[in-house]
């Protein structure tokens, strides 16, 4: 999927919009996708000055979105339809590796359970192979009202 499917599934926009590209999706199963980082984004303002690292919760954040493409994939619904995923816990969360501008975060989700409006994911993210950060993360799909 390019930026424009992306944008299908994802209700982000700039600046909190965090998946560029998606690279594998296998429905119901699993999810692999990229962020590229720049030092554009605007949390590096302050993130640290003279030493840019990417948000711990912009990682989480990034994979939550990957997560949530796949769950809207694997429901066949898309936010135009009036949902949403909203992440509603964390669990078991380690960062291993700052994450810099310059670098590309590989992001893979893989679906563990659904039930009722929730889906359970194992979620890793990796800069040139190198573990960055592991979480599973619980999301919920709610309907909105826009």
């Amino acid at each position: 999927m390019d930026i424009e499917e992306v944008l299908e599934y994802l209700p982000h926009r700039y600046p909190a919009l965090l998946v560029d590209r998606i690279t594998e999706l296998v429905v119901g199963e699993r999810i692999a996708g990229q962020k590229n980082v720049t030092i554009n984004e605007p949390y590096f303002q302050g993130h640290f000055p003279g030493h840019p690292i990417m948000p711990g919760v912009m990682i989480v954040e990034s994979m939550a979105q990957l997560a949530g493409i796949l769950g809207f994939k694997t429901r066949g619904k898309k936010p135009s339809d009036g949902m949403v995923y909203y992440l509603a816990g964390v669990d078991d969360l380690r960062f291993k590796r700052p994450v810099r501008p310059g670098d590309r975060l590989d992001m893979e989700a893989e679906m563990l359970s659904t039930k009722r409006h929730f889906g359970r994911f194992s979620c890793v993210a990796r800069v040139d192979g190198e573990l960055t950060c592991r979480a599973i993360l619980l999301c919920a799909e709610q309907e909105v009202k826009i």
